[in-house]
């Protein structure tokens, strides 16, 4: 079980820390089922360094209630050629499940989350609409940002 002292925040899927101020923010572990680190022809450089290697989908290496904060970003993307930019930046979902997938991710975060902790979820609108998303964990935002592509979510666990 990976422990890392004063780690109040959960990056659970962190990819190349795109969201963060300082990407080296020491009250967060970094989380994501990928190491890479590859520049591309087209000069974009993919760097996806977690301090923790797992896979959400199988269970996060954290026990029940560790974390006051779990931010939660999963690839967005059904449709994507495997080595397209997008795909090795972001990752994809699989069309045929993706449902169960980003429940999957969705209740793994909620479990590693403390009580009254909170849980922000960012989903970039481009191939699966909000609406389908939230129908797929099965739970509604206390409030967010919903209006633009980029949707930012607030969840409390109670």
């Amino acid at each position: 079980m990976y422990e890392k002292n004063n780690s109040y925040v959960l990056d659970m899927t962190a990819e190349s820390r795109m969201m963060w101020f300082d990407k080296r923010n020491p009250l967060a572990t970094f989380d994501d089922k990928r190491q890479v680190h590859e520049q591309l022809s087209s000069g974009h450089m993919i760097d996806v360094d977690p301090d923790v290697l797992a896979d959400w989908t199988l269970g996060l290496p954290f026990g029940n209630e560790t974390f006051n904060l779990v931010l939660f970003d999963p690839p967005h993307l059904i449709h994507a050629g495997d080595t397209s930019w997008l795909a090795k930046k972001y990752g994809t979902l699989n069309a045929d499940n993706w449902q169960e997938i980003i429940k999957l991710g969705f209740d793994e975060g909620m479990r590693v989350l403390k009580q009254n902790g909170t849980m922000v979820f960012k989903w970039k609108y481009s191939q699966i609409p909000l609406r389908e998303i939230l129908d797929a964990i099965g739970v509604e935002p206390l409030f967010g940002q919903k209006r633009q592509k980029t949707h930012w979510l607030v969840f409390m666990k109670v």
